[in-house]
């Protein structure tokens, strides 16, 4: 290992790293505008700019590697003055808006020329102006603000594999932008805002809304995929301003989805703020006691086999635990989290997580995708995929229709004939991932979610045998999912009793006047026509599918309004935290089930969340260990025999819209817009 002189302290570093590595190592600050540890060395800003010994000049620290015997000077004369002079080249241009620019406050420009820079300028010139770019409905640009450090330009390129942004001209002419006037489409734009370190690129939807040192941070879990990214939920008042990622190297590294980052005004949109209790067919506001008398004086002479609860993809595992308990105690088994038909078996659980991590697969040397667009259905996952790849020596062949995922793939075959094929080791994609120190497979909804999943998920199965992926440290098989209330259903087992029915069964059997009472704990992806004749209960937080088909509204919390439990696809159960309380009357999920178990007499033996949690540590003890990934055992799981022919479909038609939240997103529906029409110049249709 080399060793250096670092302001007159010897260090010895790991090889191959850069100067500007070794002296953050060492503890010294090094400032920078254009390096980034995620990106590759552009060297573009120079502010890193350090003294070297027997050099006749500055060195670039960012892309100069480490040598053994190197002295290295950081505060020298020559250092200083060199930042200086950088910094007052990068400020030629550059606007005097700071009081009104969204970046304030959180500005690397600002930070930097007050402990680098210099405290006056030299030029006198007439500064540049330059037009500002159209990037679509989430990044607000001030382009003449842009010090060219070419971060966004890396980031689309490298990170989302989107090669839409570059620069063009040349000198004082340079700028950036997408080549062609167009909006950029990714579904990681997002990240660049934080990327950039002037107010270049800065939130349209957050623009003049706030300042940052007027915001509440809380740190929770992102619920609106089976991620479980790692967000900072910013609020003021009773209001979620933005959200922002969180460092986590084991599940997001500190990306997050449009998504994620965008939809929060969906929060404050047609949301329930107080219950509702149907009469003479018409929805009318009620107290919290007539709900629950209208409740009771339904449930009081129904017996438990007549009674049905299904839990929808926004619910947290304490409340899925507490209406569990609930329907155990009216003696009902008809329990379902798998709104969407999957069939997955609550038993094993290594046959429904992510058993490589999320992390794990940079380990992996070759990849099957079954049935899944993980580009969309996880653009997180995508881009560790994606990053794995990039490394090289990772095959990556998927089965089910076409689709961009942004890194190459083998198309193998469109359904199950393919997969069949595989299993029996007669397709060359079989050799692969014999030949493979750690092959892995992730299987997605779209074949999970038909009639015959369970078949597809036993051939996944014996392909995950079949090719060594399953071995000591090392499990290759992966389910997908999509909703982050899906794992950690299973895991407290939300699903239907000895003899009791599935979400498909609980629709005929309402369809056909076999139940009295279904309830929806926030279940909107379901054929709600099939309960027009039965008492509905829904519990929720907004007016969407559900609140329309109920007899009795509860108003629930959203995510970022309670403190609740999330176990995320790869079997991480994670803690989210309340950053904002409820609106109006609305009240966190559990309490409601506790407050309605006592009016119908059947008290549940818990009245807080740390008495409840003890509850599901009871249940499961994979809640005994937040933030862990634990590795589940191998077993037997899916049902062996033919599968049925037909392809695979991938199961979102919309990666903007895919819950209550995100539909009642405004800028859900910008978005929505603009991919629909990029879809259309593409393919010429508005498929």
């Amino acid at each position: 290992m080399p060793k250096l002189t670092i302001d007159g302290v010897e260090v010895e570093v790991e090889p191959g790293i850069t100067v500007l590595q070794a002296c953050e190592t060492a503890g010294v600050e090094i400032p920078r505008f254009c390096y980034h540890e995620r990106l590759s060395i552009a060297g573009n800003c120079r502010m890193c700019l350090v003294e070297m010994e027997k050099s006749p000049k500055p060195i670039a620290s960012c892309a100069m590697p480490v040598a053994e015997g190197m002295v290295i000077r950081t505060d020298s004369e020559m250092a200083v003055k060199a930042r200086r002079g950088v910094m007052e080249f990068l400020l030629i241009n550059h606007p005097l808006d700071c009081p009104i620019c969204d970046q304030g406050g959180e500005c690397d420009l600002q930070d930097q020329a007050l402990f680098y820079g210099f405290d006056r300028t030299r030029f006198e010139e007439a500064k540049r102006s330059v037009k500002e770019k159209d990037f679509g409905p989430l990044i607000q640009t001030f382009m003449t603000r842009c010090i060219h450090c070419t971060r966004c330009v890396r980031f689309a390129t490298e990170i989302a594999g989107v090669e839409e942004l570059g620069l063009t001209g040349r000198g004082e002419d340079v700028e950036i932008g997408t080549y062609i006037e167009k909006a950029l489409v990714s579904e990681l734009s997002g990240n660049m805002i934080d990327l950039c370190p002037v107010g270049a690129l800065t939130s349209k939807p957050y623009a003049f809304t706030a300042r940052s040192w007027e915001l509440t941070k809380t740190e929770s879990i992102d619920a609106l995929d089976a991620v479980g990214s790692a967000i900072r939920v910013d609020s003021r008042g009773g209001e979620v301003m933005r959200v922002l990622p969180r460092l986590n190297e084991a599940v997001n590294e500190e990306w997050i989805s449009d998504k994620t980052r965008f939809a929060y005004d969906g929060l404050r949109r047609q949301r329930l703020d107080r219950p509702y209790v149907r009469r003479d067919g018409k929805l009318e506001e009620a107290s919290w006691d007539q709900a629950f008398a209208a409740i009771a004086g339904q449930l009081e002479d129904a017996p438990g086999r007549r009674i049905a609860a299904i839990a929808g993809d926004l619910a947290d595992c304490e409340s899925m635990l507490a209406l569990k308990d609930l329907m155990a105690a009216l003696g009902s088994v008809h329990t379902d989290c798998r709104q969407d038909g999957a069939r997955i078996e609550a038993g094993e659980r290594a046959g429904y997580i992510f058993n490589t991590t999320i992390a794990g697969i940079e380990r992996a040397d070759a990849c099957l995708l079954i049935g899944t667009d993980p580009r969309f259905e996880a653009p997180l996952i995508n881009a560790r995929l994606r990053k794995r790849y990039l490394a090289g020596g990772f095959s990556v062949g998927f089965v089910g229709p076409e689709v961009d995922l942004t890194y190459r793939a083998e198309p193998l075959g469109a359904g199950p004939k393919t997969l069949g094929e595989i299993a029996a080791g007669e397709h060359p994609f079989a050799a692969v991932l014999d030949d493979a120190a750690h092959p892995m497979l992730i299987v997605g909804q779209g074949a999970l979610a038909r009639p015959d999943g369970a078949r597809v998920l036993a051939t996944a199965r014996r392909i995950a045998e079949e090719t060594g992926m399953i071995g000591d440290g090392w499990n290759g098989f992966n389910v997908l999912h999509l909703a982050a209330a899906r794992v950690g259903g299973l895991d407290i087992g939300f699903v239907p009793g000895e003899g009791g029915l599935d979400v498909a069964a609980i629709l005929e059997a309402a369809g056909s006047g076999g139940l009295d009472a279904v309830y929806l704990l926030g279940a909107d992806e379901i054929d709600m026509a099939a309960l027009a004749d039965t008492f509905v209960i829904y519990q929720g937080h907004h007016g969407d599918a559900g609140a329309e088909a109920a007899d009795v509204i509860l108003p629930g919390a959203a995510y970022t309004e309670k403190d609740a439990t999330y176990v995320n696809t790869e079997g991480r159960a994670q803690h989210g935290r309340l950053a904002v309380f409820p609106p109006g009357e609305a009240r966190e999920d559990w309490k409601i089930i506790r407050a309605l178990s006592g009016v119908l007499g059947r008290t549940l033996p818990y009245d807080d969340i740390g008495a409840l949690r003890a509850r599901m540590i009871e249940v499961n003890r994979i809640f005994a260990a937040p933030d862990e990934a634990r590795p589940a055992e191998w077993g037997a799981f899916g049902t062996p025999g033919p599968m049925d022919p037909a392809p695979f479909a991938y199961p979102l038609e919309n990666f903007y819209m895919t819950d209550p939240i995100t539909r009642a997103s405004m800028t859900m529906a910008e978005c929505t817009a603009l991919a629909r029409s990029a879809n259309k110049d593409k393919t010429g249709t508005d498929g």
